[in-house]
């Protein structure tokens, strides 16, 4: 009955969250209407600030999918057209949870290993390393005085997650009303959704992804550092893996040179295409806390619950689409998307927006260096209007792959523009994606 009321609760709160920002948009919407433009643009930025509180204090107390939303919003913040005092707001998301006790925390550990906490692990600091949205970490020793983290699903959590989908499902079925798209779509990408984040909910598959992750790169790729979980000390609950070096970024901005921003730059790049167009396997939680960086520009990369798998057939097809776009070949790029399912050959709109939206992308870096985060780079802001009309285009379909390997790649600019990385980012493109060409063509 308790955990009803529980889901009853989340359900209220996501629900009365959706109505008052739909309520304060119509009633913005006329007070523009009656002013003129520069009380227009005051009346915006005031309607914004509002609305971000209005999200950060709704999400921030919740955690489960509706805390991992709020996070998503608030890095897709950091690159569009927003005043600063709301980029300010939804950054808060980005801030750690309230911590729960220790005692919940050890509890949770013995019971899920059998074990009291003091003859598993030589130390273990109270104090979390970090608290997210499903889970909490310690730093810790074993007996052999081995450095590890000890990461512990949070109670209820589960419960909290099944409650945040059907609020999910409700707002993409009003998403499906409102942009005219069909409800086959609009399924396959709420069962995409749902399948990622349960499966961050069960530590065991995490550990069978770092195994994964462990055969792909090993302990000799120059990029990347995978750690290492301890297998007797795993559960669906509790995953205990080797401890890894690095800064976050935030503090890595604060003190590495112009070269080893470069470094760290190039390497988050790459690896991005080292997973999705050579190994298929895709680490798809970008946030900025999941990534640990070194001077030399090596990358650590934490929590593998939220992995996405491509078949060779659909990564190879979007290499073809990749390349097509950066050589400027319309004819490649259309006839890629229509075998991958995303245009149904025949609406021209749909054709056009398609591409208009990778011309827009690409169009700016193709044949020359360009800097992702100069004041020039304003690519968010221009594909902005393309991607509303692929959105209403009937003649466009969203595969359900695309949707976190474009998360991801959403994130991986994100940090880029943090770090302020250059490149040849064309030639980057055609030499990373030769692996999945070559899958699909062998």
């Amino acid at each position: 009955m308790a955990q009803r009321e529980n889901r009853l609760a989340r359900l209220a709160r996501l629900g009365g969250l959706t109505t008052r920002l739909s309520t304060s948009w119509v009633g913005q919407r006329v007070r523009e209407a009656l002013t003129d433009d520069a009380g227009r643009r005051s009346l915006r930025e005031t309607f914004q600030k509002q609305s971000a509180e209005q999200l950060v204090a709704t999400l921030g107390q919740l955690r489960g999918a509706a805390m991992k939303f709020g996070q998503a919003l608030s890095m897709a913040a950091e690159h569009l057209d927003l005043p600063e005092e709301v980029k300010a707001e939804l950054s808060k998301l980005q801030a750690e949870g309230e911590p729960v006790p220790f005692e919940t925390i050890r509890r949770t550990i013995e019971a899920e290993l059998g074990r009291p906490v003091s003859e598993l692990f030589g130390t273990i600091d109270p104090t979390p390393l970090g608290t997210a949205s499903l889970a909490q970490a310690h730093a810790a020793t074993l007996p052999d005085g081995r450095e590890v983290v000890v990461k512990v699903l949070h109670d209820g959590v589960e419960e909290g997650v099944q409650a945040d989908l059907l609020a999910v499902r409700t707002l993409m079925a009003s998403a499906r009303v409102v942009g005219g798209r069909t409800r086959e779509e609009m399924d396959a990408i709420y069962d995409e959704v749902r399948e990622r984040l349960l499966e961050e909910l069960d530590y065991l598959q995490e550990a069978a992804n770092i195994h994964a992750f462990r055969q792909a790169f090993g302990d000799d790729d120059p990029r990347v550092r995978i750690p290492r979980q301890h297998n007797r000390l795993c559960t669906e609950r509790v995953i205990v893996l080797d401890r890894l070096p690095g800064k976050p970024l935030r503090t890595f901005l604060q003190t590495a040179s112009p070269a080893q921003r470069q470094a760290a730059g190039i390497n988050l790049a790459g690896l991005f295409f080292t997973m999705a167009f050579k190994h298929r396997l895709l680490h798809c939680d970008p946030h900025p806390g999941n990534y640990l960086f070194e001077e030399d520009g090596r990358i650590g990369l934490l929590d593998f619950g939220c992995v996405k798998r491509f078949r060779p057939s659909w990564i190879g097809r979007y290499a073809q689409a990749a390349v097509g776009a950066v050589d400027n070949d319309r004819e490649a790029v259309l006839t890629a998307c229509y075998d991958l399912g995303a245009w149904d050959g025949q609406d021209t709109e749909a054709a056009d927006a398609i591409w208009d939206f990778c011309d827009t992308i690409v169009g700016p870096w193709r044949g020359r260096l360009y800097r992702v985060g100069s004041h020039d780079d304003d690519i968010m802001d221009r594909v902005q209007p393309v991607a509303e009309r692929i959105w209403r285009a009937k003649g466009v379909t969203g595969p359900r792959d695309i949707i976190f390997l474009h998360r991801t790649l959403g994130g991986i600019y994100t940090m880029g523009r943090q770090l302020g990385v250059e490149a040849r980012w064309d030639e980057m493109v055609r030499r990373e994606v030769q692996p999945a060409l070559e899958a699909l063509s062998g």
